[in-house]
């Protein structure tokens, strides 16, 4: 079917997979659209152009401006007598010329049956009209009577090309205004926008503001003011957690089977590797015993990778309101997508699918459905997010998590060998500001076997602690002390960590070289420490 006024969007813009798809549904006459994004004012421009290339009147409407012609047509409209949702519906219906209706903020009034009902008839009537109508809104909020009706198009935040233009333009005004010093290389601005990668347009613009603002410049050394900008906004939403690139893998002991696969993909995001015909990495699912350095790994990642990173609490996800945790998944993998090439950190992610087995009973199917989008988003992400999910407890996992194509590789992090307890001797001591040199590493190293990386760094500070207390430097009696009043999770969880141990062998990837640390094999330390 063609609409009215044969035009579309321009070349450029119909290039835009998500335009185009606006600009089709146009076309084919669909009567109820639904926009998901925040930035109204640059959306209303998109839809400005989109009404003038189809030849169509502009109608904005919101509950404090009721029902107004933006658009320059003949048509009239009473505002004062729109405000109502139901009156601005039945004026809609009265249209007499081919439009773009937009309704601003419309979705806290679809929770009336009557504005429900109304819209549904409205949906039926535009069928046979060239009017549609568009909910823009920042959320998604569609009741089961509409869900059949409406047609959902998510308009994603701004692109590398948009963010670019935009600097371009701050650029330009500065210049002609000699109101502040621009020093940016082509390389330098690359990395000023990547920087900004995740922002709205008005967002990127404030942080462009501030960061001239504070010096009187624009460079290099504001990528990381643009950097902490966005941590702020990511952080508004609640889902997501950013975390400056700050450890490194030289901060992680031991795990050189992990290393040395990470430091094979190190360039692989770049364009030299797509030229090779290499995608790029998907992910890593990180199993192992508590304390053990997962969580501390994903850290390391990002900043080896010289990435961003992003943690998603599973246990956020999950909301008291129908719906909403769909919705917040779903928001945090936009985010995600928008600021690729990015590491997302999913921490502990059997304790946010434990209940998938009995989601039918226990909670109307949400666990359910928020796996299976998870599960579907691994399998066919495009976006360059490499998903680093840690996990504690391999039972709570389903098993369609650990098929071959959701992660590239699945490592199992074991309690660290004796040459690695020497290691991880060395960083933690080194962190606070001791000579490694001044203690015996290799007897420290032999008397914590079967203790965790986190319980090694404990027996550290309760050293200091101790010699803290009798006013005098750390020494190698206050470690050794510290080590025997210490009981690990090897003693502790012995059953646990050998059936994980057990589990693991033959099913996943050792992150170290060898076997189960000395005094291990039966899955609990044989040697006695206190």
């Amino acid at each position: 079917m063609a609409s009215a006024g044969s035009g579309s969007l321009s070349p450029r813009s119909a290039t835009v997979p998500w335009l185009e798809e606006l600009d089709i549904l146009v076309r084919a006459r669909y009567p109820l659209l639904y926009l998901v994004s925040w930035e109204e004012h640059r959306v209303d421009s998109i839809l400005a152009e989109l009404a003038r290339s189809h030849g169509k009147a502009l109608f904005h409407w919101s509950i404090i401006r009721g029902l107004r012609n933006v658009g320059g047509s003949r048509a009239q409209t009473q505002p004062d007598e729109t405000r109502n949702p139901l009156d601005a519906l039945s004026a809609i219906e009265k249209l007499n010329e081919p439009a773009l209706v937009v309704l601003k903020d419309f979705h806290p009034y679809l929770e009336e049956k009557g504005v429900v009902r109304a819209v549904r008839e409205l949906a039926h009537f535009l069928k046979s009209t060239f009017t549609t109508v568009i909910l823009l809104s920042p959320t998604l909020n569609i009741p089961i009577e509409l869900e059949k009706e409406v047609s959902v198009v998510d308009v994603p935040l701004p692109g590398y090309n948009d963010l670019m233009q935009l600097l371009k333009e701050i650029v330009a005004v500065v210049r002609k205004g000699n109101k502040a010093t621009v020093e940016l290389s082509r390389e330098h601005a690359d990395q000023l926008i990547k920087a900004a990668l995740g922002l709205t347009l008005s967002e990127a613009e404030n942080a462009f503001a501030k960061a001239i603002a504070h010096d009187g410049k624009l460079g290099v050394e504001d990528i990381k003011r643009i950097q902490d900008e966005k941590r702020q906004v990511i952080r508004k939403n609640g889902l997501l957690e950013y975390y400056p690139p700050d450890e490194t893998l030289g901060n992680v002991g031991g795990l050189q089977n992990l290393k040395a696969w990470l430091g094979q993909r190190t360039a692989a995001f770049g364009e030299r590797a797509r030229q090779f015909g290499l995608p790029e990495p998907r992910g890593l699912l990180l199993l192992g015993v508590q304390g053990c350095g997962k969580s501390l790994t994903a850290k390391a990642i990002s900043a080896h990778w010289n990435l961003p990173l992003l943690r998603l609490d599973m246990g956020r996800i999950f909301s008291g309101l129908i719906g909403s945790s769909e919705e917040n998944l779903r928001k945090a993998i936009q985010v995600a997508e928008s600021v690729a090439p990015v590491v997302l950190w999913i921490d502990e992610i059997e304790k946010g699918l434990s209940g998938v087995a009995s989601s039918s009973t226990g909670d109307s199917g949400v666990s359910a459905r928020i796996f299976g989008t998870l599960l579907t988003w691994l399998q066919e992400k495009t976006a360059p997010v490499f998903v680093v999910a840690t996990a504690n407890r391999i039972e709570g996992l389903p098993p369609e998590v650990l098929r071959k194509g959701r992660f590239d590789e699945i490592f199992f992090i074991d309690l660290p060998e004796q040459a690695e307890r020497r290691e991880i001797f060395r960083i933690h001591l080194g962190r606070r500001k001791r000579e490694p040199g001044h203690f015996d590493l290799e007897a420290l190293a032999a008397l914590t076997d079967g203790f965790s990386g986190a319980e090694i760094e404990q027996a550290v500070i309760a050293g200091l602690y101790e010699a803290f207390g009798e006013n005098v430097d750390l020494g190698q009696q206050h470690l050794v002390r510290a080590i025997r009043e210490t009981f690990p999770l090897s003693v502790t969880m012995r059953d646990e960590i050998g059936r994980l141990r057990l589990w693991a062998k033959g099913r996943t990837r050792p992150a170290s070289p060898g076997g189960p640390p000395e005094g291990l094999q039966g899955g609990a330390p044989t040697g006695s420490r206190r």
